[in-house]
């Protein structure tokens, strides 16, 4: 859910304040982390503080979410124009499968 909500902050961001012609979201599992990334190409506002653009509070939400489940986000403008967001998550170790014996096969 916390990966969700960062994603639609993310694109509800981009389009209010970027503009963008294109915006590309990536969501990639690894064994102990989900990563996603929102990266477009429309003219991001210059940070006004660390962690904030445009006045709002969209970028400390998205923190707060990822902080409240063990993660972190980064957030600034690209270079050669644009805006990415990058979160990693972590996610719980996968439960072990136990394997049939031979009296349950």
């Amino acid at each position: 859910m916390a990966a969700f909500r960062i994603i639609q902050e993310a694109l509800t961001n981009a389009v209010k304040h970027g503009r963008p012609d294109r915006i590309e979201v990536t969501v990639a599992y690894e064994p102990a982390a989900l990563r996603v990334t929102v990266t477009d190409d429309g003219n991001s506002p210059p940070a006004t503080e660390p962690g904030r653009s445009g006045g709002g509070y969209g970028i400390l939400g998205m923190r707060e979410r990822a902080h409240s489940v063990g993660g972190q986000v980064s957030a600034g403008p690209r270079a050669g124009g644009g805006f990415e967001v990058a979160a990693v998550l972590p996610l719980p170790p996968a439960p072990a499968v136990p394997v049939p014996t031979q009296d349950q096969r």
